[in-house]
């Protein structure tokens, strides 16, 4: 009997434990709760469903077939539906959200021909496929889900937005897009979400010529000039939100950003105004007019550079410069008379002073010359 009440004890106080008034669960523990609860109380999208989700109750004097027809916008989401049954009596459905449950296969759906926004993000789908028909899509959400090709989109030809940011891939993989579905959405689509996808690159989606808007953000991107080629392509770019990406960290990253797209107008959630814009295109006129100057002449007159080149062995011949050496006047007084007077030889302090002088000529003429002959003075003379 003690130890029953011990195990009571012990019971009652994982109970208090877990279920803590105020106590936040953490994410982990609700995504749990949640697959749990949902194994047990899987649920079919049926009509039935439809009918006891819906808030307005029909005129006794129609039919429930008929009221089906007048439903434009359904809400089912969080009820734990699985499979997607038999709808095709909603067949003017324009607005449907089926977000926050456990369907793993998009299917049931050819019915819904005046579709335009489908809500299927934080679900279990692992492909997109089976919406061929829905070809008056404009807005398509599959974010959170476990697809790994964004695919199945060639007859979307209406499609603007397209969201299929946080999939759950497999440990190093990254989002891929196949061709023929991009080339399918090349004019039409207008915002992209590819955020949290291990993208690290983006040249793919250089086709997407009437891209708007532009969210990538915690992704693997890395090389800016990566960046500048789908940035040239995308003139009608406005916003572009690439934070928590390595490229955001390199040197100038925003001006070069700026400077490649003239129509972007808001990057990583902040504004760039003219003021910014027209001072970094003034920067970089400047610095490509001096790079051109120096260009031209560099063509012009390419000897005058010739005996600079930093391959000494193909010069084993430099020229000599010699410069004239002043006279200096003497310190003393020298005597000229006429050839008729008498000559007076100089004295001995005389003869030591003209020495003295004679060698110190000869000794900076030799010092200069030396100094012109050496290669590494004449790569310092100034042009």
């Amino acid at each position: 009997m003690m130890l029953m009440t011990q195990y009571d004890t012990i019971i009652r106080y994982f109970v208090t434990l877990i279920f803590i008034p105020g106590r936040c669960m953490t994410r982990k523990e609700d995504v749990a709760i949640r697959k749990q609860n949902s194994v047990q109380n899987m649920v079919r999208l049926t009509l039935e469903l439809i009918v006891k989700s819906l808030n307005q109750k029909n005129r006794r004097d129609e039919s429930l077939a008929q009221h089906l027809r007048k439903i434009t916008h359904l809400k089912l989401a969080n009820k734990n539906i699985d499979i997607i049954d038999d709808l095709s009596l909603c067949k003017n459905i324009n607005v449907l959200y089926l977000y926050d449950n456990q369907i793993k296969e998009i299917h049931n759906l050819d019915f819904a021909s005046n579709l335009r926004h489908l809500y299927l993000q934080n679900n279990c789908i692992t492909r997109i496929e089976n919406i061929a028909s829905l070809s008056k899509l404009e807005k398509l959400y599959l974010g959170g889900n476990y697809i790994t090709v964004v695919e199945g989109l060639e007859n979307l030809e209406e499609l603007r937005e397209l969201h299929v940011e946080s999939q759950q891939l497999p440990l190093g993989e990254k989002l891929l897009f196949d061709p023929r579905s991009l080339h399918s959405l090349a004019k039409s689509l207008s915002v992209l979400n590819i955020s949290n996808n291990n993208i690290d690159e983006m040249s793919d989606l250089a086709i997407l010529e009437n891209i708007f808007h532009l969210i990538a953000v915690d992704n693997q991107i890395q090389h800016i000039k990566d960046l500048e080629l789908v940035l040239g392509v995308w003139t009608k770019l406005s916003k572009l939100e690439l934070s928590g990406n390595p490229v955001c960290h390199k040197p100038k990253y925003r001006d070069r950003v700026i400077l490649q797209s003239k129509s972007l107008e808001s990057l990583d959630g902040k504004e760039i105004k003219e003021l910014e814009r027209q001072f970094l295109m003034n920067w970089k006129a400047s610095r490509d007019a001096r790079k051109k100057i120096r260009t031209e002449s560099t063509a012009n007159d390419p000897s005058s550079f010739s005996h600079f080149d930093d391959n000494d062995s193909e010069h084993t011949h430099f020229p000599v410069y010699y410069f004239p050496i002043p006279k200096e006047k003497p310190n003393f007084p020298v005597f000229t008379g006429s050839h008729n007077k008498e000559f007076h030889p100089p004295t001995y302090e005389e003869n030591r002073v003209i020495e003295k002088i004679s060698h110190s000529t000869l000794k900076n003429s030799q010092s200069v010359q030396k100094d012109l002959i050496e290669p590494h003075f004449l790569r310092q003379m100034p042009l």
